[in-house]
This record gives structure tokens, sequence and C-alpha cells, in this order.
């Protein structure tokens, strides 16, 4: 797993990063402000980023917020405050973990764990939003295709075959054609 870690305190940055290269992690960047942590998550694209709250420039929740809304990798929280506020805060922002200094190694790899586990679901739920989007976007437009073609006097099953074949033989997509058979006749 390829992990960014941000924490403006560089001998807590460097403990962090030792830890979890014991661990097998693979840190690939690090950063001592929100602003260069968000520039390092961007350019790298790690699986993995684990920010402090207070840091110099963006605090790591906006970094969070921002990461997660790009969908750029999961996120985890490491910080010395545990305030109900933040923690809620946090979470709102799509954090999948957040651990409290001082932290043992054994809890860092739980919560890397349960991150990484949250993230490929989010992963996943998001792939299939997307298909399902994709495909309810296809069968729009094939109705809405299949609909012009009736009115023209083609049948429901004739009208379906056409775009199917026409679509078979340009080698392309039945959306595709759809689309092209409404924008034709509009």
């Amino acid at each position: 797993m390829r992990v960014v870690v941000a924490e403006d305190e560089a001998i807590i940055r460097l403990d962090l990063i030792e830890m979890l290269r014991e661990e097998g992690y693979e840190v690939v960047g690090e950063a001592g402000s929100g602003d260069r942590a968000l520039a390092v998550i961007r350019d790298l694209l790690p699986d993995l980023a684990i920010l402090d709250v207070k840091m110099p420039g963006l605090d790591g929740l906006t970094v969070a917020a921002q990461v997660v809304d790009e969908d750029l990798c999961g996120v985890i929280m490491l910080t010395a405050f545990s305030q109900r506020e933040l923690v809620n805060t946090a979470s709102q922002a799509g954090v999948l973990a957040y651990l409290v200094k001082p932290f043992q190694k054994a809890e860092l790899v739980a919560a890397i764990e349960v991150a990484a586990a949250r993230n490929s679901e989010r992963q996943a739920l998001r792939r299939e939003v997307a298909d399902l989007t994709e495909r309810l976007a296809a069968r729009k437009a094939i109705d809405r295709a299949k609909a012009l073609l009736m009115a023209e006097g083609l049948g429901e099953q004739a009208a379906f075959a056409r775009i199917q074949r026409d679509a078979m033989n340009g080698r392309t997509s039945m959306r595709a054609i759809a689309e092209q058979l409404i924008s034709d006749r509009l």
C-alpha cells in the first residue's frame, strides 16, 4: 500500500514513516503543511493519506475534504485532539479512520487496514453507481430512439432490432446509435 504522510512536527512525521515502513507500507511522499500535502497527494495518487489535523496552511480536515471530493485516496486523520466536534467534522469530510496521539503501532496498523477496506468498498460502490448511471442513460436513449422509429411506422421489436443491427454494423454501442438517431430527427 502506497501512503503519504502529512504531519507538521518533523520528529513525529519521521517516526510515523519509520513505523509504516517497518510494517511493509510504502511511504511515497511526505509533507509538513496542508498545502504541500494536497499537492503531494494530487501528484502521487497514493492509496492512503495520513493527515494531521492541525498543520500550517490548509488544516488536515480541509485537505481531507478536498482529497475525498476529488476521490484521490482514502484518508486517516492523526491528531492529538479527540473533541467530538473534530471527529464529527472528519467523519463528514469522508475520513475513513481517526487516530489520536499518542498511539501504538498496532493501533496505526489497525486504522490503516480498516481505512483500506472502507476505501475499497467506497471505490467499488462508485464504480457500480457509474455503471448503473451509464446503463440508465443508455436505456433512456434507446427507448427515446425506439419511440421516434415507432412514430415513423416501425413496430417496437423492429425499432429495437434496427438500433441493435446498426450498432453491430457500426461496431459501436446501441446508445451511440440511439443518440445519433435522436439528433438526426431533432
